[in-house]
């Protein structure tokens, strides 16, 4: 069933800046909440929230393990859901890490990342896209400014503003091998963007997004209302960010590899209905539909160091 089009994109030729329809967080500050009232109203006022060394250096160690299996298992790197670099070949992304590995389940309900998002989505959870993001030394090409709702919502069919990211920090993210740039505040205006989608245009866009990217124009008026701020950050912090903050990250030129593990979680009234745009939906490890369910706190969460 498809409900009313409150975020229309790509639907002209002109961009537009709308106003968000939704709240950034649903529920109110109470005592015990997962966060800080500090913490809270800043993510509400900018988009995001930086959790510096929330994971330990014993699992972050483990969770590099499993990448390096990942890179290693010939059969997952010539599916659909391994991709690579356009040019160089090196591998950029690998999804649906939370139904193929078992590490990567538990970690997607930790409840140091679930306490939060519940409550701040204040409904029950359920993972819309998982990945592992990849940006090698020298070659790690970079991610354009975008949000990520005018994708889900156009593309997946994903209603309404009721969405946040986690991107765990495997890596030290530094200002050289291309850490996420974020324009604080942002995420209170959304922009629709001009073009229509091409048939299986994921196809294209998970290498390069040329579609569905706001204009040079818009990101201006965005940039000189918000300014850019890095999120650089070590090893084993978790950035948490909004699903209509814009951002974007640069080509890595240094050496050192950039890899984060990144979770979508999406509130269960929030599911995906009919795509917004004449195209089918994107396929299931792009987008949860069939193997939905709702996420329960982990009970054997991954090993945390002690002292």
């Amino acid at each position: 069933m498809q409900t009313q089009d409150l975020y229309p994109s790509r639907t002209g030729h002109q961009t537009r800046c709308l106003e968000r329809q939704d709240p950034v967080i649903h529920q109110h500050y109470r005592d015990g909440a997962p966060l800080s009232k500090a913490q809270l109203q800043q993510y509400n006022r900018e988009g995001y929230l930086l959790l510096p060394n929330l994971f330990g250096r014993a699992e972050v160690s483990r969770m590099l393990q499993t990448l390096e299996q990942m890179q290693q298992d010939s059969d997952l790197m010539a599916s659909e859901r391994a991709i690579s670099e356009p040019g160089s070949g090196a591998l950029r992304s690998v999804f649906q890490v939370h139904l193929h590995n078992d590490l990567c389940r538990r970690v997607a309900a930790d409840p140091r990342i679930t306490d939060i998002a519940r409550f701040i989505l204040n409904d029950e959870l359920y993972i819309h896209q998982s990945r592992l993001n990849f940006k090698p030394g020298f070659n790690g090409r970079e991610f354009y400014w975008h949000s990520d709702f005018e994708t889900w919502h156009v593309e997946d069919g994903m209603p309404r503003m009721r969405a946040l990211s986690a991107s765990i920090l495997l890596t030290d993210n530094t200002l050289f091998n291309g850490s996420l740039m974020v324009m604080p505040g942002s995420h209170r205006t959304y922009i629709s963007c001009a073009g229509e989608t091409p048939e299986h245009y994921y196809r294209d866009s998970l290498k390069q997004q040329t579609v569905g990217t706001p204009d040079n124009h818009s990101l201006a008026r965005l940039h000189q209302r918000h300014g850019i701020r890095s999120t650089a950050a070590p090893a084993g912090s978790v950035l948490l960010f909004d699903c209509n903050l814009m951002h974007g990250s640069s080509s890595n030129i240094s050496p050192q590899p950039r890899s984060n593990l990144f979770f979508v979680y999406n509130a269960v009234s929030n599911r995906c209905v009919k795509p917004y745009s004449p195209c089918p939906p994107r396929p299931e490890f792009l987008a949860t539909r069939d193997s939905f369910e709702v996420l329960e706190c982990s009970a054997e969460p991954p090993a945390r160091e002690v002292g």
